[in-house]
């Protein structure tokens, strides 16, 4: 892993807390968007460069391990978080990645606090974690169209009955 990569990665909200203050110091448009990311697919990087196009920084939430097998069951992830955060942190659109152990990141949005907050369309708003702490904050929350027929879950089955 390069050390730009490196740089992008936080494991806690106090270690990017600094940087964060940083841009909102100079007026950057934060974006958060989040997910487990772990196949990456042409959906993640269509998402990932959409969420991107709403603002200056694009913070990453990545869910951890721990998180990933809350959501998704025991066998997953596939790819572990520090594989799954040095492909994110690759990506030029994305500033930041920032893991959380939660089963949403609800919390760690309350602690960012972005001017924006996207998820995938699939989603109304009122369904999408921190989207009130977003609204409230006078922030947008958008969503996207995402691209048909294809999910990390569906490149797994495929795989599984080649």
């Amino acid at each position: 892993m390069n050390l730009l990569s490196k740089s992008k990665i936080f494991r806690d909200f106090e270690s990017f807390y600094p940087l964060l203050s940083i841009w909102k110091g100079s007026n950057n448009t934060i974006v958060f968007t989040n997910g487990c990311f772990d196949l990456i697919h042409n959906g993640h990087v269509d998402s990932l460069h959409k969420s991107a196009a709403f603002g200056t920084k694009l913070i990453v939430g990545l869910n951890t391990d721990v998180s990933v097998k809350l959501l998704k069951g025991e066998k997953r992830p596939i790819l572990n978080e520090q594989a799954r955060a040095e492909i994110l942190a690759a990506f030029e659109c994305v500033d930041a990645v920032i893991l959380f152990d939660e089963e949403t990141p609800a919390e760690i949005i309350a602690k960012i606090i972005p001017d924006v907050l996207v998820k995938g369309a699939q989603y109304e708003i009122h369904e999408i974690a921190g989207h009130d702490t977003v609204l409230n904050n006078g922030g947008k929350v958008e969503t996207l169209e995402l691209i048909e027929g294809i999910s990390t879950s569906e490149i797994i089955d495929r795989i599984k009955n080649l």
